[in-house]
């Protein structure tokens, strides 16, 4: 893939499998150094079943695109309003690191950021590990900064121990 306006497409019902497998793989191989193994896979079973995945299709306030090779998918993101006033909130971005450093992520990003101004939001917030470096540079790199830190927890005994970051966004004139 040496496109840098990658062919993203609105997730379909028949990319469930495809996806939940490149979570398993990318979190399985980038997250081992930042949370437990157990963590990681209650964290994907709860994420990339069926029925949360559904609720990206045709939903008025959460979008995720899929990025294809061909025939394979090799990344996604996703983003949904986030329930404060013109503030769009990053769900996920990912991509198989083989494919880092070749635009393809920011282009997903530039996507997410043209989608929020779009629907008049001038806020775009995410939320990233704390241990997760890797992520934290390339976010800053794109011109968020942390907004707060925050535990969350998210069940199981588990939490995440995040930084809330955000970026905002240029408004063009009328």
């Amino acid at each position: 893939m040496t496109e840098t306006r990658p062919p993203l497409t609105p997730l379909a019902r028949a990319d469930f499998d495809a996806i939940a497998a490149l979570a398993r793989r990318i979190w399985r191989e980038h997250y081992v150094s930042i949370i437990s193994k157990e963590q990681i896979e209650y964290m994907l079973a709860g994420r990339f079943t069926a029925e949360n995945l559904a609720k990206y299709l045709d939903a008025p306030d959460r979008w995720m695109r899929v990025l294809r090779d061909g025939d394979e998918i090799v990344g996604y993101c996703s983003w949904s309003l986030s329930g404060r006033p013109r503030e769009m909130k990053l769900e996920q971005l990912y991509l198989l690191p083989r494919l880092h450093g070749r635009g393809l992520g920011r282009a997903m990003m530039e996507l997410v950021e043209a989608d929020a101004r779009a629907r008049a939001c001038d806020t775009l917030v995410l939320t990233v590990n704390k241990k997760n470096t890797t992520a934290s540079r390339v976010y800053f790199a794109a011109g968020f900064q942390v907004r707060e830190e925050a535990v969350f927890d998210i069940g199981n005994g588990y939490v995440m121990d995040d930084y809330v970051m955000e970026k905002r966004l240029p408004t063009t004139a009328p």
